[in-house]
């Protein structure tokens, strides 16, 4: 399967690029790695294999078979700041793939930039219709390229975040991380979203994506398997960019235990979900105030 993650990782932002053409992708990627960029290419649909060869990817949650959903699960663990379409690419269905993307809580989030010919304006519409948030012609992008990745890129200010994280824990947080730690995930959902709601940081998120790790925990043990699967892909978003240690929260550690969870619920697949070893779900490890 491909996988977007190949070659040499770095702490880099990751954009990723839909474009065929040389010429582009080259002038593309240059400007990208001078802003701190790193660049991942898609060029063809034909890199993920024969569209009916694909095996069914059912652990996304979202009823999808075939290239479309291996998509999804390759940009869901890449996470990309950005997503560029060269509208102008025919070995890409970008149709269906844009409205795809934006159609997914696990993806929808993530800015997409299309660029192709200026008298081509239906394709423009149709682009627009589909959930790019920005259509420009290639001339324009080419010309503005540095301040186009610079002002649409989704970039966690990761200076800030960690500043941030040395904040206490909210008592509402508390609340939650104990009824985590009891096995009462619904509980800890509500306590976490109110104490997401009434934090004005950017660590804020620490809580929604702890709150989302109980919402897939709780699916697990009602056996709803899509549910879980779900929960599972949205909670990247939020718990990926977040420093090992926040707030006195071993984050680190239960990004760990949550992928492991994960994976056992995809190797037990839907059929045998009531089989899960319930002893995967462990305790979020968090240091009390004094």
């Amino acid at each position: 399967m491909y996988n977007f993650n190949m070659g040499n990782e770095t702490e880099q932002p990751a954009l990723l690029g839909f474009v065929s053409d040389l010429m582009f992708s080259t002038r593309i990627e240059s400007t990208a790695r001078r802003l701190g960029f790193q660049m991942r290419w898609v060029e063809s649909a034909d890199e993920f294999g024969p569209d009916d060869e694909v095996p069914q990817r059912r652990q996304l949650g979202e009823h999808l078979v075939g290239r479309g959903a291996v998509l999804l699960d390759q940009i869901t663990r890449l996470h990309p700041a950005l997503i560029i379409f060269d509208l102008g690419n025919g070995q890409i269905p970008w149709r269906e793939w844009m409205a795809l993307i934006k159609s997914v809580p696990a993806t929808r989030r993530i800015p997409v930039l299309a660029f192709g010919s200026h008298v081509d304006v239906d394709t423009f519409k149709d682009a627009r219709a589909r959930g790019a948030d920005v259509v420009l012609a290639r001339s324009r992008f080419i010309s503005s390229l540095p301040d186009l990745l610079l002002k649409h890129a989704r970039v966690v200010d990761a200076a800030a975040l960690e500043a941030d994280c040395e904040g206490p824990l909210s008592p509402l947080a508390l609340e939650g991380l104990e009824a985590f730690n009891r096995g009462e995930y619904f509980e800890a959902h509500e306590y976490l979203e109110e104490a997401w709601n009434e934090d004005q940081s950017q660590a804020k998120e620490l809580y929604r994506a702890i709150l989302q790790v109980a919402v897939a925990y709780m699916q697990i043990e009602r056996q709803n398997y899509n549910g879980a699967a779900k929960m599972f892909l949205r909670v990247r978003q939020w718990i990926d960019p977040m420093p090992d240690n926040c707030r006195g929260i071993d984050i680190g550690r239960l990004r760990d235990e949550a992928r492991r969870v994960h994976e056992a619920l995809l190797r037990l697949g839907p059929e045998r979900i009531a089989e899960f070893d319930r002893s995967l779900l462990r305790p979020v490890h968090f240091q009390r105030p004094q």
